[in-house]
């Protein structure tokens, strides 16, 4: 995983949004992960954008996941989800994920509104912690990577994580064709 310094993140409370912190003290026994595998580690927090950190800590974009939060609306029920892809993809927003939430149009949460939501800092949101009615959708690569590097609700850190625990997380679904290749 690069360069990362890598630790439990159920030990490093300081290194994760106190969601996240919360949905490790509680994490299931019968996970496909021990907590214990998930692993995070402090990085600069102004190298937190996907770009600047690949390269600062030298970690692949193929193992870099994004979690960006989505919202669509359909009969005035607004609906929220969470959306894993790899750095080298986009999410399919407007196609796939619209679809899947049947809303009329969907969209990228505004900044504010998924800071609020989440209890998470922009550019760190991850999908551990986030609201337990929340879909979680994984798309299929991410699922398949063995290890991926994910934000941890803050900007100096991130969380490595096994690519199939994220498929396996409460309210997660693997989707084929979530993201397009950039």
């Amino acid at each position: 995983m690069g360069t990362l310094k890598l630790e439990a993140a159920r030990s490093r409370s300081d290194l994760v949004a106190p969601p996240v912190a919360k949905a490790l003290a509680v994490w299931p026994e019968d996970a496909p992960v021990d907590v214990d595998q998930v692993m995070v580690a402090p990085i600069d927090p102004d190298l937190a954008d996907t770009a600047a950190f690949c390269e600062a800590y030298e970690v692949g974009l193929d193992v870099s996941a994004n979690c960006v939060i989505v919202t669509g609306s359909r009969g005035g029920v607004t609906k929220y989800a969470a959306c894993i892809v790899l750095a080298t993809t986009r999410a399919d927003v407007n196609g796939v994920v619209r679809r899947h939430l049947d809303v009329r149009k969907c969209s990228f949460a505004p900044m504010d509104e998924a800071v609020r939501l989440t209890g998470m800092e922009y550019g760190g949101i991850t999908p551990i912690g986030l609201p337990a009615d929340w879909p979680i959708l994984v798309d299929a690569r991410v699922a398949a990577t063995p290890h991926v590097i994910v934000g941890s609700g803050v900007r100096h850190s991130k969380i490595a994580i096994a690519g199939p625990a994220l498929g396996a997380l409460p309210n997660a679904e693997v989707i084929e064709g979530l993201a397009r290749q950039v």
